[in-house]
């Protein structure tokens, strides 16, 4: 007899908190003169099954970005939709993406789920942490982002040095996204840590070539964790694998710090590491170990994977556009076939467009997802033509797709999807462009894989007069924390 009774008053509570934020949101919404936004339809009203089994499909399918495209297409450029009884607001316009990450940035979190799924490979560290924490990381990070040490063009030299011995020069086949993520993980452990895994080299430490391995594997983990959630739980040979990878590669990173930890409390020791790499400098700011092995361990997150899966997809388009190739090389013609300087490189105009109109049409980080901490207003998208204010209430999951805003022609006209580098000789496009994000949370190393990315060009457009496409499959796209080639850069390079 009680236990009917509990389950009847326990119904009740539930019933009365739903209506009493429903009435408490409607109003909150008319006080801010905003209006409703476009919701989907769903077969599943009620926990939105069929919605979910579509996006399940795409993501297996390899199409996710085209698919929530169409989505806005048909639904408006903001609308909301049910996942498993969670209501998620869906956004490709600038002026709330604008809110979200800076005007309104206070009212928003990364969530709980991705700090879940991140903290057992990153820690703490500024990609897994919100609020004060994420201050004090930001503030350990930023000064090693300084001009002055991403203008020193030589680490990057030394990687492209290797990567070049490893493209054959007669247009025999080569898959260049194997090779970027090679040299991107040489290069920022290099720029970190003082010391590189090498695995462009041919004679490879089988203890960094491991950590490679697992740190690949971790970063994977990360991903499913993130997408599945508390289901993780139904995977437990998953669990044990992703165990065995995060400790092997924190500890790799922690033996590093310890090492120079310790020879910074050792005054006139010779030091592990040069007085200007990354870890030298964090060192100096703080003792902490596990703090320094998280710090790491998110940048390098960052510098691997952003900068190769932008130049794994830029190559995969050169080798199909001879004609922009042709116009890169001659823009670096004026280098005379040496290495640029800092000034050079940021004077050569075209490389740039071509970097820039690569990001716009394959952001790196095409989507993210941000959750409501208070009740708060984007400025649009509600009312019949989507040109109110809306009302986001607290705990809500505010999703922002990169991908679609870059490719939406009432922004950058009737050849949105069209690959034409020209068009940024006078574009300013403001808060309609964002592939590193924007607003305080903003990729701090931006200008880092910027300038990889444009040396690595440089130096290959002097070495290679032609290159070939040889895969005559259209793009795929491979999304798993930053976004790829699905099947690679298959190309071939004939020397100058």
């Amino acid at each position: 007899m009680l236990f009917p009774l509990v389950s009847a008053l326990l119904v009740l509570v539930l019933v009365i908190k739903k209506i009493s934020t429903r009435l408490h949101n409607r109003t909150q919404s008319r006080r801010h003169g905003c209006l409703p936004t476009p919701q989907e339809k769903h077969l599943d009203p009620v926990l939105g099954l069929d919605s979910l089994r579509k996006t399940v499909r795409a993501v297996r399918e390899h199409r996710l970005l085209t698919y929530m495209q169409s989505r806005f297409l048909e639904m408006g450029y903001t609308f909301e939709s049910r996942t498993l009884r969670n209501e998620v607001l869906h956004t490709a316009d600038p002026k709330n993406l604008q809110a979200i990450l800076a005007t309104n940035a206070k009212d928003f979190s990364i969530g709980k789920r991705r700090v879940t799924a991140f903290q057992p490979l990153l820690g703490h560290g500024i990609f897994a942490a919100d609020g004060k924490q994420w201050e004090k990381s930001r503030g350990l990070l930023r000064p090693s982002f300084t001009r002055d040490n991403i203008a020193d063009l030589d680490i990057f030299e030394r990687h492209v040095g290797q990567l070049l011995t490893w493209i054959p020069a007669d247009g025999k086949t080569v898959n260049l996204q194997d090779l970027f993520f090679r040299m991107t993980i040489d290069s920022a452990t290099d720029f970190l840590f003082g010391q590189t895994v090498g695995t462009l080299q041919t004679e490879r430490s089988p203890v960094a070539t491991q950590f490679s391995h697992d740190y690949h594997k971790a970063q994977d983990g990360v991903i499913t964790r993130a997408r599945l959630g508390s289901l993780i739980h139904l995977q437990p040979s998953f669990k044990r694998e992703f165990q065995r990878a995060v400790a092997g590669s924190r500890a790799y990173v922690h033996r590093i710090v310890q090492e120079a930890v310790q020879a910074h409390n050792r005054p006139g020791e010779k030091k592990v590491q040069p007085p200007d790499c990354f870890l030298t400098q964090l060192v100096e700011l703080t003792s902490n170990e596990t703090e320094i092995t998280d710090q790491l361990l998110n940048v390098l997150l960052a510098g691997r994977d952003t900068t190769a899966g932008l130049l794994s997809i830029q190559f995969h388009i050169l080798a199909r556009r001879p004609d922009v190739w042709a116009k890169v090389r001659e823009n670096v013609s004026s280098l005379e076939g040496r290495q640029p300087s800092f000034r050079e490189l940021r004077d050569l105009k075209y490389v740039s467009w071509v970097i820039n109109e690569t990001l716009r049409l394959y952001p790196i980080i095409p989507r993210n997802v941000r959750k409501a901490v208070n009740d708060t207003v984007l400025p649009t998208g509600g009312g019949p033509d989507g040109q109110s204010p809306i009302f986001v209430s607290k705990g809500m999951n505010v999703t922002f797709d990169v991908y679609t805003l870059h490719r939406r022609q009432d922004l950058y006209g009737p050849d949105a999807a069209e690959y034409k580098p020209e068009r940024w000789e006078n574009l300013r496009p403001g808060w309609m462009y964002l592939p590193f994000g924007g607003g305080p949370r903003k990729c701090i190393g931006q200008q880092f894989a910027l300038t990889q990315v444009a040396y690595t060009t440089v130096r290959l457009a002097q070495r290679f007069e032609r290159l070939e496409s040889r895969d005559t499959r259209p793009y795929e796209e491979d999304l798993t924390i930053t976004l790829s080639s699905r099947y690679g850069a298959q190309v071939g390079c004939f020397a100058a």
